[in-house]
Parts: C-alpha cells; sequence; structure tokens
C-alpha cells in the first residue's frame, strides 16, 4: 500500500517535472538495470538511441563513446554499413573503452543502390550484448538520393583511394551542402524530407529495442 502511493507520488513528480521542463525526460528516465553505450558522441544518435530505449524500458542509462569505422566516409553497399557499426563496436572494446560484456548500439549510415540508377541513404543499426549471446540488425527508413549527387561524390574521390573497397572519400551530405542553399551536411535528411536523421535513428532503435526486450530474459526487463 506505501509501495503504491509513493510509485503514484514519484510518477506525479515525475510528470510535473517533465512538463514543466521536457529537457529533464533523459535525466529523470536514466537509471535501472538496462545501461547502453551508444558508439558514437554525436548528439543526434546518442539522443535518438536513448529517447528509443526509454520509451521501450521506462528507465535505460544510454551514453555516447566515439567509435572508429576504419572505413570510407561515405560507406557504399548494406555490406560496408554493416561493417562501419560493427567495426565502431570493435573499436571501442579493443581499446578497453567498454568492457567485453557492455550492451551496446552502433549507428552506420550508407548510400545503395536497391535499383538501376536509384540510390538512397540508409541507416545501419546494430545492438550487440554479449552477455545474453544477443544481436540484432535493423535498418533506417530509405532516403532517396539523386544520381547526380551521388556521382558527383564519385568524381570527387581520387582512383587509388585506399577505402575505396568500402565507399567513396566525401559523403552525399558534403556534396548536398556545396550544391543547395540552406542544407547542411550534417542532416540533409530534415531539409529534404521534412524528417530529420534523430527520427529515422529513433524510429529504428525504437524497433530495435523492442526485439531486444523480447529476447531478454524476463527478470531483466
Amino acid at each position: 500500500m506505501v509501495k503504491t502511493v509513493l510509485d503514484k507520488t514519484k510518477h506525479s513528480v515525475e510528470s510535473m517535472i517533465t512538463t514543466l521542463d521536457p529537457g529533464m525526460a533523459p535525466y529523470i528516465k536514466s537509471g535501472g538495470d538496462l545501461d547502453i553505450v551508444v558508439t558514437s558522441d554525436k548528439e543526434v544518435k546518442v539522443a535518438a538511441v536513448r529517447d528509443a530505449f526509454q520509451e521501450v524500458f521506462g528507465l535505460a542509462m544510454v551514453t555516447g563513446e566515439a567509435g572508429q569505422s576504419n572505413i570510407a566516409p561515405q560507406p557504399v553497399g548494406y555490406a560496408a554499413g554493416v561493417k562501419g557499426a560493427q567495426e565502431r563496436i570493435d573499436s571501442l572494446r579493443r581499446a578497453g573503452v567498454i568492457h567485453e560484456k557492455q550492451p551496446v548500439v552502433s549507428v552506420e549510415n550508407f548510400i545503395a543502390e536497391l535499383f538501376p540508377d536509384k540510390w538512397f541513404d540508409i541507416g545501419c543499426l546494430i545492438l550487440e550484448d554479449p552477455g545474453y549471446g544477443i544481436r540484432i540488425e535493423a535498418f533506417t527508413q530509405a532516403t532517396p538520393v539523386a544520381l547526380e549527387h551521388v556521382q558527383q561524390a564519385q568524381t570527387l574521390t581520387s582512383p587509388d583511394y585506399s577505402l575505396r573497397w568500402s565507399g567513396l572519400q566525401v559523403t552525399v551530405g558534403e556534396v548536398l551542402e556545396r550544391n543547395l542553399p540552406h542544407v547542411s551536411r550534417t542532416d540533409w535528411h530534415l531539409v529534404l524530407t521534412g524528417m530529420s536523421r534523430r527520427q529515422m535513428i529513433y524510429s529504428a532503435a525504437k524497433a530495435l529495442a523492442g526485439m531486444y526486450k523480447q529476447q531478454l530474459p524476463p527478470r531483466t526487463v
């Protein structure tokens, strides 16, 4: 009975705080048994994953650590995207930044030719939890990229570029920033589609979190 009253009080206080200051939500919802590291220090990735996991699990501690992809800045193809995301995880484990059983989420955007001369930007998300032997891959929605912009990125990549096997030297975002006014290389998705990259990552991360929750033993959820 007392616990129920306390829970209700705690919930009403949290609701009041987040209503007055929505920015406090990530801090109130941090904690619990779930501890996730995102392989990036970029807020667009960390905040999207944090929001998604806190939405699914209620409480979750989600922090960011910059991992190295060790591939071209603009990965081309699904295999390159998956490799880049995996490399970010492996680089953090190798460097001892995270322990070997730390649950991790990694995000890597890439471009792929899904139909002849039809290119799309897609984000690969990998969740790896060695402690429970869980590994899940998910992908964001595909955002169309004009053929001419892909060709420009190809032209700007030197023929003897050492990482050419994995992609291009110049990102599509950089090409768009050069060609279109009011477009930023970091979030061109918002200008072209009306939906930000953070929203796209959040949607995929929420599905990732949902699948993860189903695969975890009941006592940990």
